[in-house]
């Protein structure tokens, strides 16, 4: 059966959170990759990249999968009314809800977490439990029709994840040879209980005015949601 997966774009999302598991679902038989955006106009990854979207909300077709990747953009999505409207949509209808990074938190401000495990990167994890969900620090975390990706890189293992339930190992173990995805990172700090405290200070204290946006935008996404009831 075809299965057409859906990738929400917005400004300032972190592109490779997309294009990575774009790139392995494209690589997957009998499927159609979507890029989907509130209109059909192109939109700026917050690493300057454009890109153009598929379809538009009010075009998009039915998704098997719905996709959130993450990025700086998510912070005022989690207050938008039409993105969270449309994600609470094709979530009625999905096979399967997921996110890379922190789009869970765009998923967890649509309601569609509510004691759910679920993955985010590292510095917004706990931010989760605002949501309802219970926060989960593995790469790839799946609870029922949710299946969710840690930081930007851990997209490529949620897809990979789900071509293998969809596809079967074999196939998901074929495209994976043929991306060449074997990562042999040149350091041992990509986590940080194995990078140095240093570093870990640096990357806090440069996302520090992101962050603080960021906890505040989720505080008063979450009060709407409870005083919604969504």
């Amino acid at each position: 059966m075809p299965l057409t997966v859906g990738f929400l774009v917005f400004p300032d999302l972190m592109q490779l959170d997309m294009t990575g598991p774009h790139e392995v679902f494209a690589h997957c038989p009998d499927t159609r990759v979507l890029t989907v955006a509130k209109t059909p106009e192109p939109v700026r990854a917050s690493g300057g990249l454009r890109l153009i979207p598929d379809v538009s909300f009010a075009d998009c077709p039915a998704l098997d999968v719905i996709c959130v990747p993450g990025g700086a953009g998510v912070t005022p999505l989690m207050e938008d009314p039409d993105t969270l409207a449309f994600l609470r949509g094709k979530a009625d209808t999905a096979r399967y809800i997921t996110s890379v990074c922190t789009g869970s938190l765009l998923l967890g401000a649509a309601g569609l977490l509510r004691g759910r495990r679920a993955a985010c990167h590292w510095m917004s994890r706990e931010m989760l439990a605002a949501f309802g969900a219970i926060p989960d620090p593995a790469r790839v975390v799946r609870d029922g029709p949710v299946v969710t990706g840690g930081g930007v890189t851990a997209g490529i293992d949620f897809a990979l994840t789900l071509a293998a339930e969809v596809f079967g190992a074999d196939t998901a173990r074929r495209v994976q040879l043929a991306i060449e995805y074997a990562p042999a990172p040149p350091f041992d700090a990509g986590r940080p209980d194995t990078a140095a405290p240093g570093d870990e200070a640096a990357v806090r204290e440069a996302a520090a005015a992101r962050q603080t946006a960021r906890a505040e935008a989720v505080e008063r996404a979450a009060r709407a949601l409870r005083d919604g009831g969504e």
